[in-house]
Order: C-alpha cells, then sequence, then structure tokens
C-alpha cells in the first residue's frame, strides 16, 4: 500500500518523488548550495530543517552529500526515516516544515557530490555483442568479457549536473583524406547508463566482499556518457578511451538513496549455456539485479521551433545487465583499490535484445549506416548540434512509482579553432 503525504503532489501516482523515494540532491539558495529532498513538485530544504531542529543529521549543512555519502548506509537509513516521519499524512510537524518547502520546478540544481573518481564499465552484453559485432563480426565478445566487469577510468572533472550544455568536441580522426585529420566530431553519441554512488569506502590495499559491497552504494543516478565515436576509432587501441570521453559526462541532479530501490532488486538474467560461473570473489549470493527502466528521447532545434514533443528512441532496463553493480563494486576493489565517498561507478550502455532498447546511437544506428527518423522528417545517425538528449529512469510496480527524474543536455557547436591551442 503506497504511503500518504500531506503534500498532494507527492500522492500522485505519476509522480517521480513519492514518500516512497525521497531522493537526495544539492540546489542553491542565494549564494548558497544546500542539500534538499525532493518530494511530489517540492524541495524540502534539509539544511534549514536542520538548522531548526526538525533533523538531527549534521552532515546535511554542509554544502555536498559528501559528509553524509561517509557516514554509511545506517546515517542515511535514519535520514529516511525521519523524512517518511516528517512528510507522512497526519505528521505533527508539518506546519514547522511547510516553511522550508520550495518549488521543484525553476530551481537552479548543482551537482550533488564532489566526485573524485570516475570508473565507467561495460556491463550490457547486448551492448558489448552489438559494438564487437560491428568491429569483429566473427568473435565480437573478447575472452575477458564474461569473467569480469570491464571497466575503464573515466575524468571526473568533466562530470556536469543536468541542464549543463555540451559542446562538440574537436579531435583527431581518421577516414576524411589523409589520416589523421584534427576537426569537430562529426559522430557524437550519448550512452544511457545508471550510476552508483559510493558510500562508506575501503581502506587501500583492502577489498570489499560481494556479499558486502552493496552495502557501500549511497545512492544511484542517471548518466549519460557523451561519446565521440569518431574519435574513440581512431584513439581507443591499445589503452581504450580517452579524448573520445572525457569532454563531458551528464548526470541527473537526483540521488536515489539505495533503500529506495530495495523492493526492485531481481535476479539478473541467467547465463547463457557455456557461459562460466562467477569466479567466488564475484559469485553474488543473492538477487543483485535491479529492475530499471531507461528511456532516451531526443528533440531537436527544429522539434522545439515548432513545439513538437520529444520523441523517445529507447527504452531498456538495467536488470538486463550481464554484471551487477555488487559484483561490480567487488572488482574495483578486489585489487585492493580504495573506493571513497562520492565515487562514481557507471554501468555503461544499458541495451537490451532489441533495437527498441539499444542505448546509444552507435547502436541504434548501426554505426551510421541506418538512419532513425523524427517527427519533422529529420534524420539522425549521429547528434548534430541544437539536439537536446533526455534521458529518464524509473521503477514502477502497480501504484508506485520511483524516478530518478531527468538528465538533459543540448549539443553546441564546437569551438571556434583559434581557442582550442
Amino acid at each position: 500500500m503506497a504511503l500518504k503525504s500531506w503534500i498532494d503532489s507527492a500522492n500522485d501516482s505519476r509522480s517521480d518523488f513519492p514518500l516512497e523515494n525521497l531522493p537526495l540532491g544539492v540546489f542553491r539558495s542565494g549564494r548558497r548550495a544546500r542539500i534538499g529532498v525532493a518530494v511530489g513538485d517540492r524541495i524540502l530544504d534539509l539544511a534549514a530543517c536542520y538548522e531548526e531542529g526538525l533533523v538531527a543529521e549534521d552532515a546535511l549543512a554542509e554544502p555536498s552529500l559528501n559528509a553524509l555519502m561517509a557516514k554509511g548506509r545506517a546515517a542515511s537509513r535514519a535520514l529516511r526515516e525521519r523524512l517518511t516521519e516528517l512528510l507522512l499524512d497526519g505528521a505533527k510537524d508539518r506546519y514547522r516544515v511547510t516553511k522550508h518547502l520550495l518549488p521543484r520546478r525553476g530551481t537552479e540544481m548543482l551537482l550533488p557530490c564532489a566526485i573524485g573518481d570516475y570508473t565507467d564499465f561495460y556491463a550490457s552484453i547486448h551492448h558489448a555483442t552489438n559494438v564487437g559485432s560491428m568491429f569483429r563480426p566473427d568473435n565480437p565478445l573478447l575472452p575477458n568479457y564474461k569473467w569480469l566487469p570491464v571497466g575503464y577510468h573515466g575524468r571526473a572533472s568533466s562530470i556536469v549536473v543536468s541542464g549543463t550544455p555540451v559542446r562538440r568536441p574537436r579531435g583527431q580522426m581518421v577516414g576524411e583524406g589523409p589520416p589523421p585529420s584534427f576537426a569537430p566530431s562529426r559522430r557524437l553519441d550519448y550512452e544511457m547508463e545508471i550510476g552508483a554512488l559510493i558510500g562508506g569506502g575501503n581502506v587501500l590495499g583492502e577489498s570489499i566482499a560481494v556479499a558486502e559491497a552493496r552495502e557501500h552504494i549511497f545512492g544511484y543516478c542517471i548518466v549519460n556518457d557523451w561519446s565521440a565515436r569518431d574519435l574513440q576509432t581512431w584513439e581507443y587501441q591499445p589503452l581504450g578511451p580517452f579524448l573520445a570521453k572525457n569532454f563531458a559526462t551528464s548526470i541527473s541532479p537526483w540521488v536515489v538513496m539505495a533503500d529506495a530501490l530495495e523492493p526492485f532488486r531481481v535476479a539478473p538474467p541467467p547465463r547463457g549455456e557455456g557461459d562460466p560461473a562467477p569466479l567466488p570473489h564475484l559469485d553474488e549470493p543473492d538477487a543483485g539485479a535491479l529492475d530499471v527502466v531507461v528511456e532516451v528521447l531526443l528533440s531537436s532545434a527544429q522539434m522545439r521551433e515548432r513545439d513538437v514533443d520529444p520523441v523517445r528512441l529507447s527504452r531498456g532496463n538495467l536488470r538486463d545487465m550481464y554484471w551487477t553493480f555488487g559484483q561490480i563494486v567487488a572488482h574495483h576493489t578486489s585489487n585492493g583499490c580504495n573506493l571513497c565517498p562520492g565515487d562514481l561507478l557507471a554501468s555503461g550502455t544499458i541495451s537490451g535484445e532489441t533495437k527498441a532498447s539499444r542505448g546509444c546511437l552507435l547502436e541504434l544506428t548501426w554505426r551510421g549506416t541506418e538512419r532513425a527518423t523524427l517527427p519533422t522528417g529529420e534524420e539522425r545517425t549521429f547528434l548534430e548540434d541544437g539536439d537536446e538528449v533526455i534521458m529518464r529512469a524509473y521503477c514502477a510496480r502497480e501504484g508506485l512509482r520511483i524516478g530518478f527524474g531527468e538528465c538533459r543536455g543540448t549539443i553546441q557547436p564546437a569551438a571556434p579553432e583559434e581557442t582550442t591551442s
């Protein structure tokens, strides 16, 4: 049975932010960054609630979530319980809380935490198989794929919050004229991902057991790992992605705390016949997958000029991933690497078995050999200047929706060449 709040908009079954969710984020009030919680169409200023004694968690006085993350899941659970008590229909402190509510629409959101390190994974076997088939039709998956979660270290400094414009990158590429040429990317792409933000970390030299790994995850957000495919093709061997990825990564502003997703935990897909069982340090003891629907929509400049709604390009599900976040955390620390509060671990592109579930244009247009048609008649193989990519994610069951909000980014033209030196 759904919980009922005294904030009417939180009781709307279509809302991303019912009382069962209570995601945390950081917003700007005047010149100050403050922690808030989304409930219905409102933001509750948690820094103000702490100052008034409505909540006891002192980490809420900080300008980011890192201090709260560092306290581990016990602290976030206690905070969720207290917030539920304050926002539940009939709450005795309702009138004290009311004055700290702000409209969510129009409020400037910031990055939810200081992200010290960022690692991107390749956890969808459907995505890996599709991409591998484009380059190695006879052997799409490399030998290590089914043995460990493949990943690479990204660039934390270029992670931006939803709504931040993304400038088309320049770089080296081959294919036109004598290789390589240096020019704006012509094959700019998005990647629909979910990210896990680390809470309590581990000591350098020690690992996190797979059975305990999920307790080290504070919460989850949407990640768009923007990718310049033409740059990537030229540079990725032998050491992997670099300039094709590090120019920008967008994340959604609201962090859905891990406990809000527990009712949507499911068993991962069965491994294929002949696939190896995970090695003991990656053998997760119970249901480690999450039933999270993910959607990608596109709005071109022409569509906005003509007042045409964004068109959905794909819909997939995080539950289809070959590797779970518990296994990702265990693998990341298995050599003694230390994770820290606020570190971001992204799933990699989320794709399913069908074309409609492919989470990037590289797959959707099969490396540009097919075209996606927009309602205006425009066609896309890769992103054009002015295109806005809108990502959404949510868990749903009858009468309840736990949403992540949106992650948006609009492509701006490449910087003038004289400014790139």
